[in-house]
């Protein structure tokens, strides 16, 4: 198992409808992220800052999944009024966090 975090931010006073539209996710979506080997899929919230957390079996499977799909270009498509994400140039994906601490399994 490999783990994936990423940042990104709320554009002010759209967090509302940022938990809208993801209580209201495409069935397709989900299909694509479980196509991908995405589980535990969280994201949290302080501010106008989101922090997202997914496990998955490859990192580089699961984003180049991902990247490949059209749903997930219509979602981000869908979301770039409400979200500010950095992008890597290459992968297209957010650029990947370093862990520097775990507790645990």
């Amino acid at each position: 198992m490999e783990r994936y975090a990423w940042k990104g931010a709320i554009v002010p006073g759209k967090l509302e409808e940022y938990i809208k539209r993801h209580n209201e996710i495409w069935p397709e979506m989900k299909e694509v992220l479980a196509a991908a080997g995405i589980r535990n899929y969280t994201i949290w919230n302080v501010g106008n800052e989101l922090f997202g957390y997914y496990e998955c079996d490859s990192v580089e499977e699961a984003g180049r999944i991902q990247a490949e799909s059209p749903v997930v270009a219509r979602w981000d498509e869908y979301m770039k009024d409400i979200l500010i994400m950095e992008k890597d140039p290459v992968t297209g994906a957010q650029p990947l966090l370093r862990q520097v601490f775990q507790f645990g399994c």
